[in-house]
């Protein structure tokens, strides 16, 4: 600008409040876009790559992105909340829900049956009458039946230990009865019985018939108590010669203990058969069949009918390894019952040979009437070893019967027809 030149229009106040606002304006609109777009970025999944610029893109060899807000709202749809998969599913159409839910309920029903038919044949591999000792932890040994229960309603922090070193008692056989107290800790307290009684059980039909008899409890070392003044009284009670040499059933013994000032009632049952129906000989012999191993056991049956008995298997070392029974109709007379040890069962578990057969125990069964059954005489201890067989002398064979067939392939088609169900809604999906 020279001196001559003409000085210039001076500018109104309302023109230069315009531009203040106009400037402040877009000042404040480029700040909250600004901000906008950082917060849009920070929503990209993590680990997503970065957007590569248009030029970076050419040199990679790649299509440049259509717009920036193209890949944050991938990002953002890839980043749904737990809640997407029911709206996908709110969004198909009743045909669709319904294939879905089908197909859903015919896998869980396939993977039910698969599971039931693996149990039923791996559960069945053995015949019923020669099992592995694990499936019978209470057969290990014979029932010594242990229990502790508090004196008194009164005195719950005093217990009786009750303890029997048998159940089934036959003909002259005598069993013995332990009665100790303690306290909450197992720790020993003060004891003395009082008084004891033998009668029949209450529950038996007809009970009452035969009156109730003493039975003397002591802590002397003598008549089966094992040491004197250690606080365990024992009670000795034979049947046949106290009271009871014609009864059959449950015979019920009530204790009265005192410890200190405390005192309580308690009984300790047995099931007594006064005369067996049958009778061990004894004689056992032993033969190997069809890949297993068959002990005879010499029976003099005295009353026809079913009989049921049992034993345990030991390997060489004494370790438990088996429990096998017999369960069949028998005539009057001398004959044998067998007992299977099934060879896969001896493949699998692999005892040490020879094998010990012990505690073998059977009874009549009766098919009505309480008790249920007359007892046989116990064989207790051991009472046949077998001789030494190579693996080679068994069979890897599983047990096969009529019954086991017919279930499984009761189960083969469950599975088969959930299969079939499956492969049925898989194709309807396919379909158009």
């Amino acid at each position: 600008m020279t001196p001559n030149s003409p000085a210039p229009a001076p500018v109104s106040r309302p023109r230069r409040l315009g531009w203040v606002f106009l400037v402040m304006t877009l000042a404040v609109g480029g700040l909250g876009w600004w901000s906008w777009s950082r917060e849009a970025g920070e929503e990209e999944a993590p680990g997503e790559p970065p957007v590569l610029a248009e030029g970076q893109n050419r040199e990679a060899g790649e299509a440049p992105p259509k717009s920036g807000l193209v890949g944050r709202g991938a990002a953002l749809e890839r980043r749904s909340s737990p809640g997407t998969e029911d709206m996908r599913v709110s969004v198909l159409s009743p045909e669709q829900r319904e294939r879905l839910e089908r197909r859903e309920l015919w896998t869980a029903r396939l993977e039910r049956a698969k599971q039931t038919l693996e149990s039923y044949v791996s559960a069945t591999r053995y015949p019923p009458q020669s099992r592995s000792i694990r499936e019978h932890p209470d057969q290990v040994v014979l029932a010594e039946p242990e229990r502790t229960r508090p004196l008194s309603r009164e005195h719950a922090d005093v217990q009786l230990r009750l303890k029997q070193d048998r159940v089934f008692v036959v003909s002259d056989e005598a069993v013995h009865f332990f009665v100790s107290c303690e306290d909450s800790q197992r720790a020993p307290r003060p004891c003395q019985v009082l008084s004891a009684s033998a009668h029949e059980a209450e529950h038996v039909q007809g009970a009452g018939g035969v009156p109730a008899v003493p039975v003397a409890f002591t802590d002397d070392g003598a008549a089966g108590d094992a040491l004197a003044g250690d606080g365990i009284f024992t009670g000795r009670f034979q049947p046949s010669k106290q009271g009871f040499p014609l009864y059959s059933g449950t015979l019920r013994v009530d204790v009265r203990v005192r410890s200190d000032k405390a005192e309580g009632m308690a009984f300790l049952d047995i099931l007594y058969t006064p005369s067996p129906p049958a009778t061990f000989t004894g004689r056992v012999r032993e033969a190997l069949a069809d890949g297993s191993l068959l002990l005879y056991l010499g029976i003099h049956v005295r009353k026809a009918g079913r009989y049921v008995v049992a034993g345990r298997i030991d390997n060489e070392s004494g370790e438990p390894f088996a429990h096998v029974s017999f369960n069949e109709e028998l005539k009057e007379g001398v004959q044998e019952v067998k007992l299977t040890v099934f060879g896969k069962l001896v493949l699998d578990e692999a005892p040490t040979f020879p094998l010990q057969l012990r505690d073998v125990e059977g009874f009549l069964l009766k098919e009505s009437g309480d008790p249920d059954r007359e007892l046989m005489t116990t064989m207790r201890g051991y009472v046949h070893t077998t001789k030494e067989y190579p693996a080679t002398s068994f069979s890897p064979d599983e047990w096969q019967s009529e019954e086991r067939s017919r279930n499984r392939n009761e189960f083969i088609r469950d599975v088969e027809e959930a299969q079939r169900q499956l492969d049925a809604t898989l194709g309807e999906e396919k379909r158009p």
